[in-house]
């Protein structure tokens, strides 16, 4: 990627530089169940960047395997991906593994379950942060996640609901697929000036605070995909007014959106 993509992305970091702020970015990547080339890759890219990524793991369809793999990759550190990354939806309707569509009672056995399982595969690695398939879960199944020993949720950008105090609330801002268009990473330019714009508007209105998350899913990352968040991490990562935050402290009660 040549420098003059990432040139107005790099002139806004300098901005937060110049008001003594510093951006606290993050990355999420979603459906890991195996280990394999794709994992390897993202393993590297962390390792290349010190950059921690959440790695969201579904857990009925997790491999005793993937237990394994991470245990030499301290930088992934596993969450709870729902259940069996079903649709559950109405035809129509946009997928949901979590909607209202199904009892109460139902889907939050479905989630303890669930989370009983990633527990005996990863014992204390696991954090207790839930990660619902394609961002969405009724906010009424949501309120039950803290009774069921969950103290962070993480969607995709303006998801909120009413969480008690010490519940955690951090969402995803910017997808690197473009999955309307043929699964493929987005473009450069695109990401580049859609991260400038929601830095700019943090900045003109004092929002310094939020963390900027990035949404991976490795194993559907073309070549494409992986040259674009190599370039954006190379060109973020490293610049002073940039700070590649740690999950555990990420995740400590904050109900930041």
């Amino acid at each position: 990627m040549s420098y003059p993509i990432w040139a107005p992305l790099l002139v806004e970091l300098d901005r937060w530089s110049s008001a003594g702020r510093r951006l606290r970015l993050w990355l999420r990547d979603d459906d890991a169940v195996a280990p394999s080339p794709q994992l390897d890759r993202l393993v590297a890219l962390a390792e290349d960047f010190d950059a921690p990524v959440l790695l969201a793991v579904i857990p009925f369809l997790a491999q005793p395997a993937l237990s394994e793999r991470l245990r030499s990759a301290p930088l992934l550190l596993p969450c709870q991906h729902g259940a069996w990354h079903r649709n559950h939806a109405p035809q129509g309707e946009k997928k949901s593994e979590f909607g209202c569509y199904r009892p109460a009672e139902v889907i939050v056995a479905e989630i303890a379950a669930a989370r009983r399982r990633l527990a005996d595969l990863f014992g204390p690695a696991l954090l207790p942060v839930f990660v619902p398939p394609w961002n969405r879960i009724d906010r009424n199944i949501a309120a039950n996640l803290p009774e069921l020993g969950f103290s962070g949720l993480s969607c995709f950008r303006n998801f909120r609901f009413a969480a008690p105090s010490g519940f955690s609330v951090v969402n995803t801002q910017i997808d690197i697929i473009d999955w309307h268009n043929g699964r493929i990473g987005r473009p450069a330019p695109a990401i580049a000036e859609e991260i400038v714009t929601e830095l700019a508007r943090r900045r003109e209105a004092g929002l310094w605070e939020s963390p900027l998350g990035l949404l991976l899913h490795h194993r559907d990352h073309d070549d494409g995909a992986w040259a674009v968040l190599d370039a954006l991490l190379g060109s973020m990562a490293r610049h002073p007014a940039v700070e590649l935050v740690c999950l555990r402290q990420l995740f400590s009660g904050l109900n930041i959106a």
